[in-house]
């Protein structure tokens, strides 16, 4: 067995996605591994690729990708930097926006697009089977049980393994679920933004994973002034507010996969350390509190 020295990612725990794919709880976002707006490629290209070869080395088995960061780009690095993946390592991508340009993001969930785009991810990152597919954003203009189900076709055509959402309320979650399994919801969540409660709430209750896209707002937590509950508790504690902000997440629920992301191996290796801190009640009530 594989000490939680050698690989720190390990001391978060396990969570079982869709109740056999197991998985350590803190993960890895490629989604800064881009250029300005998620468009185009990074100024630095060894630099993302040693990003992703560090987070595996410390332990990480979660990667969260999609088609349209780049697009195709974060993609490219993970095949470059990881293939052939390790026994265990999970790479869970999405499919349903378009990109017209930076900052450009459309859904487009018509069955035939998130096929084509399924196929594309499974040649862009050399894989027979997508072990986490999620719908990165419900089309309004295509009946969800439409858009769910072609995911389903392709799960059983052994695609795609588990189906995940993305930025969804409970009644999708639920519409959902009466069509297929869901293994995962993907929505924005962290200390100060806890808009998605009740999706996690309810993915707590029914087994799903709960992965927070932007868990730490992408270094807004970390920068959190001098004064404030987030930096005090840090220094008393001796870490980062960004890994206070990380550990706040893990305790709060079960369920609950961060992946924070960086194009930077130091905030890789700082982030990833956040797995092995552990909250007094006190603590966890004041982090709670800056979000109430």
């Amino acid at each position: 067995m594989t000490s939680t020295t050698t690989t720190p990612a390990a001391a978060a725990g396990t969570f079982d996605i869709g109740g056999d794919l197991t998985v350590n709880r803190l993960g890895y976002g490629t989604m800064q591994l881009t250029g300005y707006g998620v468009w185009g490629w990074p100024d630095d290209h060894d630099g993302a690729v040693a990003v992703l070869r560090r987070a595996v080395e410390l332990g990480v088995n979660l990667i969260d990708t999609a088609d349209v960061y780049g697009p195709y780009v974060t993609d490219a690095f993970i095949r470059e930097a990881l293939y052939p993946y390790a026994e265990g390592l999970t790479i869970a991508t999405k499919v349903g926006f378009t990109r017209q340009g930076p900052n450009e993001w459309i859904p487009v969930g018509r069955p035939e697009y998130l096929r084509q785009q399924t196929e594309l991810n499974l040649r862009n990152l050399g894989v027979d089977r997508i072990d986490l597919l999620q719908l990165h954003r419900v089309d309004s203009k295509v009946p969800l049980e439409d858009q769910i189900g072609e995911l389903k076709k392709l799960q059983d055509e052994g695609k795609i393994r588990h189906i995940g959402l993305s930025e969804v309320n409970v009644d999708q979650v639920e519409a959902a679920r009466a069509v297929a399994e869901i293994a995962s919801v993907q929505n924005l969540f962290n200390l100060t933004n806890r808009s998605a409660e009740d999706v996690l709430n309810y993915s707590e209750a029914n087994g799903i994973a709960f992965i927070p896209w932007f868990p730490l707002a992408t270094g807004k937590l970390a920068g959190t002034g001098t004064g404030s509950p987030l930096a005090e508790i840090a220094a008393e504690h001796g870490s980062s507010p960004s890994q206070l902000a990380l550990a706040w997440l893990l305790r709060r629920s079960p369920v609950m996969l961060p992946i924070p992301g960086t194009s930077s191996v130091a905030h890789v290796e700082d982030n990833i350390a956040a797995a092995a801190i552990e909250l007094s009640d006190d603590e966890y009530a004041a982090l709670d509190a800056l979000g109430a």
